[in-house]
């Protein structure tokens, strides 16, 4: 089951989102960042969106091959992140993400997952993963922890530089990890990665989102990047092709056959 619940959830953690050739495309404009304070304020925003609907394709390089699936991914805003995964046009795997967990399944193994959120943390190699920083993640936002005491700050030609002027300690649920992060930003502000290597093994987890654009009041990426590495490398892609404001249903519930997976 790993390798598909590792697309679904770390597809989830890349969501992008590419505009129809219908909607009007702006430039985003460069922002005016007065002060460390501003430009951490606005680094930090959040999202006041409702509801987002995305289509998209998927693609794995792990230790075993995987061919390219077909993603739909519904946020609402603060409340769930519904996934579907299919294969020639069955569906795969589903998943339903709320502040409470994760439930999702396979078919092909028949096997799910009840979890809270230690199993998406121990598939990305962390342990700060809530569901608030999964869905900054998502849609390309700053999603780790960040004070301006913490972090030395720097504007050049590419944009702006953080890195971590002490290794950021984080602790939850009793578990303590130590980091050395950098996070990468545009002129614009739009996040362009982000960084994280684990002193204690050396783990690292790499998020790279590209070719930002302007979609009502959100600026998202089209493309997104996310590099897993720890004994072995783990790589995921997604090319997204339509999103769209909307409401839908979410259908999702586990059939009564499945085994389900613990947390290793």
């Amino acid at each position: 089951m790993k390798n598909y619940i590792l697309i679904l959830i770390s597809s989830l953690a890349l969501l992008s989102c590419k505009a129809r050739k219908t909607v009007e495309q702006t430039p985003a404009p460069v922002e005016n960042v007065s002060s460390n304070k501003a430009f951490f304020e606005k680094i930090t925003k959040k999202d006041a969106f409702e509801s987002l609907k995305i289509t998209s394709k998927v693609n794995a390089e792990t230790d075993r091959f995987i061919p390219t699936i077909d993603g739909t991914f519904y946020i609402e805003n603060n409340q769930k992140i519904w996934a579907n995964f299919s294969f020639l046009f069955m569906s795969q795997a589903r998943a339903n993400i709320t502040p409470a967990g994760i439930k999702a399944y396979e078919k092909i193994n028949k096997t799910y997952i009840d979890s809270n959120f230690d199993y998406i943390n121990n598939l990305l190699k962390v342990n700060f993963i809530d569901y608030s920083a999964l869905q900054n993640l998502l849609l390309g936002k700053t999603f780790i922890p960040v004070n301006e005491k913490d972090y030395t700050f720097l504007q050049n030609e590419n944009g702006y530089l953080l890195n971590s002027a002490k290794n950021q300690i984080i602790t939850v649920n009793g578990k303590t990890s130590e980091y050395k992060t950098s996070l990468e930003y545009s002129h614009e502000l739009a996040l362009k990665k982000v960084f994280l290597q684990d002193i204690k093994n050396n783990n690292s987890l790499e998020v790279s989102y590209n070719d930002y654009e302007i979609f009502g009041s959100q600026k998202l990426p089209k493309s997104v990047k996310i590099i897993i590495k720890a004994q072995k490398t783990d790589q995921i892609l997604i090319e997204n092709t339509k999103f769209e404001f909307l409401k839908m249903e979410t259908p999702f519930s586990i059939p009564t056959n499945y085994t389900k997976t613990e947390i290793k």
